[in-house]
């Protein structure tokens, strides 16, 4: 057999047995072990990605051994290996994966968004378990993917949404869950925090840096000169790599909206902003998501991409001002409302709550986002953002910016992952990958 970067996709759907872009149920491989090491051995992890975020990530795991490390950025790549000596370093995440095979039990994921899928899919098709950042993927279809992979291996998988491990998200499901404020059919979600996100423009003006192996960075995207500033954050003002402020937040901040209200896919996105432009994400954003809830009244959340709901900015606390939450989230029930950030959650109007009982729902704090993974790999179990929760999740969100970039309503069939009608949306559901690539 080729080894995995020679060969075409062709030859590794035709190795491996897989229909195109979508793995078979059922799939065994040859190579697949699960970590067979006691309860107290140290697993052996791989990290894709070791600067930004992706730093952080491999310091969350650093209790386990770390025996490979990935970075297309030379820089990044000297700096972890100062921290983890005893790591091998490679440039291509798809040579360290085939080459340290058979010594690693799970893979860490922290690059960029557009190379998130191929990366995490080629190690859980060798059995290998895998914590992704957020969102889980780049595009819809490739969130599915990821997701039917896991399941079908029966993988212990995480999504790097760290704040799910935070005390005040579960004090907000707590309450939700136990009809503090009744019934919810409307929530907002706003966001006015991070990179202010003007038009991008892909440029040839200059080199790659000498440290940045920029083909590599590239990936699976279309391949174009380097452009200045898309490495190491600004990639996400361009659809080749991320999806905009939505891409950022939306699975943090809607997260806690799934959560609480056990939400899935939802079946009618619609979305509106500026002047669409086919290069760069938009400086603000608006999608309104429907989701079925049988039994139950549909739920309608709408996501404000650098815009504060008008309703939101009417409200005040008992001493009348106003909330002091620049982005988060406001659940609307039949018995009051609830706002919400990251850190922090209020019961409104606050005179008809001055005394909340205690809710009926309780939810044990986390020991930490990233040892819920290590520990359900070593002990068995699973993780609360597991790749069927945040697939689902990164669906959601990801539909928004179809909608967005397609400029149409889209009527979304959750089974067959895909829309109703043929049309720009179902275009947008998933990329061509450049030769070399494979999902």
């Amino acid at each position: 057999m080729k080894p995995f970067h020679n060969r075409s996709r062709r030859q590794f759907i035709q190795d491996a047995g897989l229909s195109l872009g979508v793995a078979t149920a059922g799939l065994t491989f040859p190579w697949i072990s699960q970590a067979q090491s006691s309860p107290n051995a140290q697993l052996r992890i791989a990290a894709i990605g070791t600067g930004g975020r992706a730093a952080a990530n491999v310091a969350g795991v650093s209790h386990e051994a770390l025996v490979a490390l990935c970075d297309v950025d030379q820089n990044n790549l000297n700096q972890a290996a100062t921290k983890y000596p005893q790591a091998k370093l490679y440039q291509d995440f798809r040579i360290m994966l085939e080459k340290e095979m058979d010594r690693i039990d799970a893979v860490l994921v922290g690059t960029p968004d557009h190379t998130h899928a191929p990366a995490a899919a080629m190690a859980m098709r060798m059995g290998k378990h895998v914590y992704c950042e957020k969102p889980l993927t780049h595009t819809v279809h490739e969130a599915r993917v990821l997701s039917d992979l896991a399941r079908q291996n029966q993988l212990i998988t995480q999504m790097g949404t760290q704040i799910h491990a935070g005390s005040n998200y579960r004090r907000v499901v707590e309450h939700i869950q136990s009809g503090s404020i009744g019934e919810v059919d409307r929530v907002h979600v706003w966001v006015n925090i991070g990179h202010s996100y003007s038009n991008g423009v892909f440029t040839n003006n200059t080199p790659a840096p000498a440290n940045l192996n920029w083909d590599l960075w590239l990936g699976p995207a279309a391949e174009r000169p380097f452009t200045e500033g898309a490495h190491p954050f600004n990639w996400r003002q361009f659809w080749d790599y991320g999806n905009g402020r939505l891409g950022d937040f939306g699975c943090h901040y809607m997260d806690l909206v799934h959560w609480a209200l056990n939400l899935r896919q939802p079946t009618r996105i619609e979305a509106s902003g500026p002047e669409r432009n086919p290069v760069s994400t938009p400086p603000w954003l608006r999608v309104d998501y429907h989701y079925p809830r049988p039994g139950k009244r549909p739920l309608h959340l709408t996501w404000h991409g650098n815009r504060t709901p008008e309703l939101v900015q009417s409200l005040r606390t008992a001493d009348g001002k106003e909330l002091p939450f620049g982005s988060g989230q406001l659940f609307i029930g039949s018995k009051g409302m609830l706002v919400s950030n990251y850190s922090k959650h209020l019961l409104l109007p606050e005179d008809d709550f001055s005394e909340i009982p205690a809710p009926s729902v309780h939810i044990q704090d986390s020991i930490g986002h990233h040892k819920e993974w290590t520990e359900a790999i070593r002990q068995g179990g699973q993780t609360t953002c597991n790749f069927d929760y945040g697939g689902a999740l990164t669906e959601a969100v990801l539909l928004g910016s179809v909608a967005y970039r397609s400029g149409e309503s889209i009527d979304y069939i959750v089974e067959a992952a895909n829309t109703a009608r043929p049309g720009k949306a179902r275009d947008l559901l998933h990329k061509e990958y450049r030769k070399g690539w494979f999902l």
